[in-house]
């Protein structure tokens, strides 16, 4: 007697499922089963987004790349702007390494493309 046709498929989906999902309880005999693992996360370690002051970008558009690339409010901007002016370097936000890179590298390419020698770094908090 040959086995049906929905046999054979159910076959070879457990044959499909063992190669290529090893860790998958086997539910036919009922002998495995699952424990709940708890998964700690940590937070990410946060890095600082750093302007540096230079003799050629205009204060103007360095309070609008904090508006624009920072999403910091025209008060807060000019603040930021003026301590780059004065101390030589101002903080633009702190974030993950991730977005700080990727808001680093879009300030620095909006300040290239306006041929502004703008130095944007990113350094651990």
């Amino acid at each position: 007697m040959t086995p049906s046709i929905y046999a054979l498929e159910f076959r070879y989906a457990s044959l499909l499922s063992s190669l290529f999902m090893p860790n998958t309880p086997d539910i036919e005999n009922g002998t495995d089963v699952l424990t709940e693992t708890e998964t700690k996360l940590e937070k990410p370690k946060l890095y600082k987004v750093l302007l540096h002051n230079d003799d050629f970008t205009t204060m103007e558009f360095v309070v609008w790349v904090l508006e624009y690339v920072f999403m910091r409010e025209e008060p807060e901007a000019i603040a930021i702007m003026l301590k780059v002016h004065n101390e030589g370097v101002g903080i633009a936000g702190i974030y993950p390494y991730d977005i700080a890179y990727m808001k680093s590298q879009k300030a620095m390419n909006l300040a290239k493309t306006r041929e502004y020698p703008l130095l944007v770094t990113v350094e651990e908090e």
